[in-house]
């Protein structure tokens, strides 16, 4: 990203009616959200830096209060946005772990022919494996288990991750 600063995260909708938006992390680290302090805001050709005033979680998903943003039409502003961090302040994955953020764009493969299957929009994470949400070109949404079994090579710098697929995985989707 411009200035060197990353994607941690996005906001997806307004909650209560003090200017707090509920939201996601790209980290499979808990409580990763709780080093936040202050964050660039960006949507679309919208930014705006802004200190983090406190962070909870509701049904196991983060919700932000933000410095500034006191009122339900002022958080509406930010819904959809990435949150940023300097690059500095990034938490890197260990040894053979990926950042969402490395993830999303890679286009996957199908191992054997060399087919695309689709690209990664976001990665989904529900408690077991996360989940790899492709966009396809037909424009179907596809759904796949980041799992050592399913993706078999994982070029991040190439963006690309090559996939052995369970028979039938892409007609039911």
């Amino acid at each position: 990203m411009k200035d060197d600063w990353v994607a941690v995260g996005r906001l997806s909708r307004t909650w209560g009616n003090r200017g707090e938006l509920t939201g996601e992390i790209y980290s499979s680290r808990p409580g990763r959200e709780e080093k936040l302090k202050e964050v660039k805001l960006v949507a679309g050709d919208r930014q705006r830096l802004v200190e983090v005033e406190r962070i909870w979680r509701h049904d196991g998903r983060p919700v932000f209060k933000f410095v500034g943003i006191d009122s339900i039409t002022a958080a509406e502003e930010w819904r959809g946005a990435d949150i940023l961090v300097p690059g500095v302040e990034r938490a890197l994955p260990d040894a053979g772990e990926f950042s969402h953020e490395e993830l999303i764009g890679c286009r996957v493969m199908a191992a054997e022919t060399g087919e695309t299957v689709g690209e990664v929009r976001a990665v989904e994470d529900y408690g077991g494996p996360p989940l790899l949400k492709l966009e396809a070109a037909d424009g179907r949404e596809i759904l796949i288990p980041f799992a050592r079994a399913i993706c078999q090579e994982i070029d991040v710098a190439a963006k690309v991750i090559r996939v052995e697929l369970p028979e039938g995985l892409l007609d039911t989707q």
